[in-house]
């Protein structure tokens, strides 16, 4: 709407005045300035006013006193004296006629038979028919717009384009819209006015004589589609007028195109009208920041929206100066080229010779003020490029490479400015096209890598572009452009797509030129480590450079030591951890342990010494108070702790593969690892776990795989309760008097314990309300004087306090605690020898724990901790072996070089034997614990049987009668029974976590008097179920004769189908036995298994028909041996047969003579007569048990 240019609008001055009815300043105005304001003040000054205050009185006056002199303001007057009621009737019947003849051009009710054009006629016309002209056209043209669907159209009308009568049409249409404002609503008005002629300028008009219709003559920018070019361009240049006439407003207009996403063109417009009223020149203008905003912002819709404008606005042929896209490009190289060093002699003008040649200089420093918004044009010139795909002009890009290789002060925003602007050279590549520009590119770029410590150390910025450099060019050498495309765009801030072949050059420049490998290399290791490493310093720092050289092996490669650098820097962390720690360890280890070449297996980096190591963890084990003389925070000793237990876990994977290249990387000895409190670390780690990121998973995972004795459940649980809400209600009952007690006093007080118990409880009572950390000051006296606890008359509060204790000194230092209480257990005899057991003997023969004292087996406080210590060296056993059998790989690979087949027998079979190893240890382990359970000879009662303590669970059970209440309480609540639980207890894990060692320990077998004990004890026992058929197949008479008094206990614990099944097997294979076996395994077979058939028939009534059709069979073979020496067996025989036909006489049976004295006749020394005894007593159980049970 270039047509407007020529006419004067309504000023941002007048249109406040007009705004605040401020009468002073409007009569300040000029005369063409008041003459556009004329509708309205004559409205005022006649029209009947709301307000009758003395002040508007007066102003009114003057206003009045303003309008006399304006000749004007007659025709004004004429058109306010017109019947504005009976035109709008016209008005509607017009409309309705229209309408009816489908907005057809027919007669016109407002307007007459034109005898000339509209502009003859309004020239001639009066006042009354100068309002039907004017509103007749207006209508047409609303009518038009109504019925064009959206589709955009262009009016021409001969009244709204002669320029004669343009202020006479325009304050005719300012009093038809006052005075009809029902039948021309503003916002229909000011869609009808975009489609003719000086619309813009009618419409200006308009709103500033309806100062207070603004919010709704700027019609929202959604209602016009944005695919109608004419229709944008005409709507953006309508809204922006209103917008110079109102300021105040622009801003919000701009916020509804950008919601909208309508009319971009309009808020570059906007903003720009905005920045050139901006005063300041320092600043980031506005402009930058709004464009930066669209392009950067998290709104995808509005970046894409944008982003389409920029590219549409590139593809027109000729790019005209009154363009808004063209207006943009060139505001913003102007503040680009203002805050230049100095200023180019080319200047941009609109008619700008192309055939000059610009002249080049060289540039100066960036001044400080300026780096800031250099650094705000950088972005959004990237933005613009990669993102919106703007295509810079040769002018553009010559002076965006000179801000570039400028060179910034030494603050934080110029190392900013720096890495900026060398992440967009390597971004957009095409900006730097003849050899002069490269030459000053590679000169600024020797100038970074001299001037990166001086800018590191004035500016305090820890991340600084050197490192940046170093990535760059470390990627450069391993070819891993993508790498570069990810640093460029996380630097930058977008993600932008860079082509990796346009880094050709870049590269060749960078790895032939600037930064040799072996350069890239000595640098690094010079660079300082960054102090207090954490996550909160962001950026790219020199662990980043590290890192990708290690990858890359170029340290090796170059024989460049790295190890003293990544030592110093894993010391000098802090939390939250940061996250390129953990990789860099990895890769370190891994080019310690792999050769960087075949051809040369010796190029390794070395690892971190054992002295290094032990300094980091110095002053640890001293207890809690002793951390105030540490040197090294907890993240650097976990992180050195995470190295070494990868390490060494490394070493095992690779076992194989580093015997075959005949290396063995030196492995860190048992003496360190023992000096390491690996569990009082990992409870550390446990309460940093959101600081700490990944590391303390990465540390359990090592930990269940290496270290599996310190991974145990119960100690995990063992450690809720100490460090839970108890431990707290503990702690604020620590007293003074408690932390006073020293370990040597507590040492003096076990010496004392025969003559004086309470001394010891009131030092132990005092150390529970100790930390476990706190405790391990304690740890030597504590278990030291362990031995002392086994004598005669110890109080069970002292053995319960000290188990308490060791418990949670178990939670941070359990390897040394147990070394030092297996010493401390002992037998006397042992104790006099020098040599004292150490973890390696423990872990080689964890058996050594259980030939303590033989008092310990009868103090269930300390066998609880014997067990403890004992199901922990199992594990580490296991570890142990695993490990010794992959550090040994090389005697597989040595005799099986020349056969593939020879080194998988000789795998499979060391794996055998460690296996084999292994299951005999906890089977060992299981015996003897079982062999623990039975009781001493002075534990046995006196007149009673050896184990009537261990079948007091099975008494009920079997039908007698139930032990006095004092003899089953003697039985019960005693050390023996306790210790039987405990033990049973841990049997019971055993079994569950591998039941072949149940399989295995119940094929070796053990007392028979300890099975109702296991049974009832254990409750994993019922897996022998599953094996008890293959038990029974064995061949050897002693393990089946153990398989089915095992089964007869576990029918009665477990009366289930499964062994239903079991139990008729094994009557079957009883049957079986009773016609192959001879006269004497037939007495050794029978004898203990014929009591076990009554248990049968209790679990199992079913089951009676068949055991008493066995036990005939079994007396009629027996009778059968000895009948031809007497006939005495003749009466037992009878009675057998009786009682298998009439069972109803059972209870007259047990009362016969005969019966009584022939189940007490047992003094025969015949096998078969004894058998036969033992026959007749299984049926006067079982009848005894069917009595009994009804």
């Amino acid at each position: 709407m270039a047509d407007c240019a020529t006419l004067q609008f309504v000023s941002p001055y007048a249109f406040e005045a007009m705004q605040k009815v401020d009468v002073v300043r409007l009569a300040a105005l000029s005369d063409p300035e008041l003459r556009l304001l004329l509708p309205c003040l004559v409205r005022m000054a006649l029209c009947a006013p709301a307000d009758q205050s003395q002040s508007w009185a007066q102003d009114k006056k003057l206003i009045l006193r303003l309008l006399s002199g304006v000749e004007a303001v007659n025709s004004i007057v004429a058109l306010l004296s017109v019947d504005f009621h009976a035109l709008e009737q016209d008005a509607n019947k017009e409309q309705q006629l229209r309408h009816k003849l489908g907005g057809g051009s027919g007669e016109s009710i407002l307007v007459s038979q034109l005898q000339h054009g509209l502009t003859l006629e309004f020239e001639h016309s009066d006042s009354p028919r100068r309002l039907r002209l004017v509103l007749s056209e207006l209508l047409a043209i609303m009518n038009k717009v109504a019925d064009s669907n959206g589709e955009f159209f262009f009016k021409s009308s001969e009244l709204f384009e002669s320029p004669v009568y343009l202020e006479e049409a325009a304050d005719v249409l300012c009093i038809l819209q006052a005075e009809l404002p029902s039948l021309l609503p503003i916002v229909d008005v000011a869609e009808a006015l975009l489609h003719i002629k000086n619309g813009a300028w009618f419409l200006c008009l308009l709103v500033a004589n309806v100062p207070d219709s603004f919010n709704e003559g700027t019609v929202p920018p959604g209602n016009v589609q944005p695919s109608v070019k004419l229709a944008g361009r005409r709507r953006t240049e309508a809204l922006r007028h209103l917008c110079k006439m109102n300021p105040s407003q622009a801003l919000r207009v701009r916020g509804m195109v950008v919601e909208e996403c309508h009319l971009p063109g309009l808020g570059v417009a906007l903003t720009l009208d905005h920045t050139k009223n901006e005063s300041s020149e320092d600043g980031v203008s506005d402009l930058v920041c709004f464009v930066s905003g669209l392009l950067l912002g998290t709104n995808a819709k509005v970046r894409t929206w944008f982003g389409t404008f920029i590219r549409n606005g590139q593809q027109r042929k000729r790019e005209t100066i009154s363009s808004v896209l063209w207006q943009m490009r060139r505001q913003l190289l102007l503040e680009l080229m203002g805050i230049l060093p100095t200023v180019r002699s080319t200047r941009i003008t609109e008619e700008a010779d192309a055939d000059t040649e610009p002249n080049v200089s060289v540039y100066s420093g960036l001044k400080e003020e300026h780096v800031v918004k250099a650094s705000a044009l950088l972005r959004l010139y990237c933005a613009l490029m990669g993102i919106a795909g703007l295509k810079p002009t040769d002018e553009e890009a010559e002076q965006l490479l000179q801000l570039m290789t400028s060179r910034p002060p030494a603050t934080p925003a110029g190392v900013r400015f720096v890495s900026l602007s060398f992440c967009m050279l390597l971004a957009f590549s095409t900006l730097v096209s003849t050899p002069e520009q490269e030459q000053l590119m590679v000169m600024w770029l020797s100038w970074m890598i001299k001037e990166e410590a001086y800018f590191e150390s004035t500016s305090g910025v820890s991340a600084s572009f050197g490192e940046m450099l170093l990535l760059v060019a470390m990627y450069f050498h391993s070819n891993q452009l993508s790498a570069i495309i990810d640093l460029v765009c996380s630097t930058l801030g977008m993600k932008i797509v860079i082509k990796p072949s346009s880094l050709s050059r870049m590269k060749t420049i960078f790895t032939q030129e600037i930064f040799t490998e072996q350069v890239v290399t000595a640098h690094a290791v010079r660079v300082a480590v960054t102090g207090n490493l954490s996550a909160n310093i962001t950026g790219f720092l020199p662990i980043h450079c590290i890192y990708q050289l290690l990858r890359s092996r170029s340290f090796t490669k170059h024989k460049v030591s790295i190890k003293d650098w990544i030592y110093r820097q894993l010391c000098e962390t802090t939390t939250p951890l940061h996250p390129q720690l953990l990789p860099l360890i990895d890769v370190y280890i891994n080019s310690v342990l792999t050769p960087a070449s075949k051809s040369n297996p010796e190029a390794t980096n070395q690892p971190i010494t054992e002295e290094e190591i032990l300094n980091v963890f110095q002053g640890l084990t001293g207890g809690e108070n002793a951390q105030l003389n540490q040197h090294f925070g907890i993240t650097a000793q976990l992180l050195v702790l995470y190295y070494v237990l990868s390490y060494e876990e490394a070493i095992l994977a690779s076992s194989k593969t580093l015997a075959a290249m005949q290396r063995k990387p030196k492995s860190y000895s048992s003496a360190l690892m023992d000096q390491i409190p690996i569990k009082y670390l990992i409870r550390q780690a446990q309460g940093l776990q959101q600081e700490l990121g990944g590391l303390h998973s990465a540390l359990l995972r090592l930990l269940a795989t290496n270290y599996p004795h310190l991974c145990i459940v119960d100690d995990w649980i063992c450690e809720e309760h100490i460090t839970g809400t108890d431990a707290l209600l503990r702690r604020m009952l620590l007293t003074n008097t408690a932390k006073s007690h020293s370990p040597k006093q507590l040492q003096e007080a076990f010496a004392a314990l025969q003559s004086n118990h309470t001394q010891v409880l009131q030092i132990l009572e005092h150390l529970m309300l100790l930390s476990a950390g706190e405790l391990i000051p304690y740890a030597e006296a504590l278990t030291s004087n362990m031995n002392r606890l086994l004598y005669f008359g110890i109080p069970r509060r002292i053995l319960q306090t000290v188990n308490r204790l060791w418990m949670a000194l178990n939670t941070v230092m359990p390897r040394r605690l147990w070394v030092m209480t297996a010493n401390a257990l002992q037998p006397s005899g042992k104790m006099v020898r020098q040599q004292k057991y150490t973890q390696k003997d423990l872990m080689i023969d964890p058996l050594i724990v259980l030939r303590c004292d033989q008092r310990v087996h009868r103090c269930p406080p300390l066998m609880d901790i014997t067990l403890h210590m004992l199901n922990g060296y199992l594990l580490a056993s296991k570890a142990y072996l695993s490990a010794h059998l992959k550090e040994t790989a090389e005697q597989d690979i040595r005799p099986s070089q020349n056969s593939m087949m020879g080194l998988e027998a000789t795998e499979v079979t060391r794996e055998e034997l460690k296996n084999a190893l292994l299951a005999a240890q906890d089977s060992a382990a299981v015996q003897i614990l079982l062999e623990i359970c039975l009781p001493m000879e002075e534990e046995k009662p006196v007149g009673g049987s050896s184990y009537s303590l261990l079948k007091s669970l099975a008494v009920s059970g079997l039908g007698k009668k139930p032990l006095e209440d004092k003899e089953k309480e003697g039985s019960l609540l005693c050390n023996l029974r306790e210790v039987q639980c405990l033990i049973c207890c841990h049997l019971h894990q055993m079994f569950i976590a591998d039941p072949n060692i149940a399989k295995l320990v119940h094929f070796q077998g053990y007392p028979c008097e300890l099975l109702a004990l296991t049974v009832a004890g254990i409750p994993s026992m019922h897996i022998c179920l599953d094996f008890i058929p293959e038990l029974i197949a064995q061949p050897e008479l002693e393990k089946q004769v153990f398989a089915i008094q095992l089964l007869s206990h576990l029918c009665i614990q477990y009366a289930l189908p499964k062994s239903l099944s079991v139990a008729r097997l094994a009557i079957n294979v009883m049957g079986t036995l009773l016609t192959v076996l001879t006269r004497a395994k037939r007495f050794s077979f029978f004898m203990p298994t014929l009591p076990c058939l009554v248990p049968f028939c209790q679990a199992f009534p079913p089951l009676y028909e068949d055991i008493v059709s066995l036990l005939i069979q079994i007396g009629q073979v027996c009778a059968s041996d000895v009948a031809t020496a007497t006939r005495d067996f003749d009466a037992i025989i009878t009675r057998l047969q009786q009682l298998k036909e009439k069972p109803s006489e059972w209870a007259r049976l047990l009362k016969e003579p005969a019966c009584k004295t022939g189940a007490g006749d047992s003094g025969s020394t015949d096998p078969n007569v004894q058998l036969c005894h033992c026959v007749e007593r299984t049926f006067v159980d079982m009848i005894d048990m069917s009595v009994g049970g009804v």
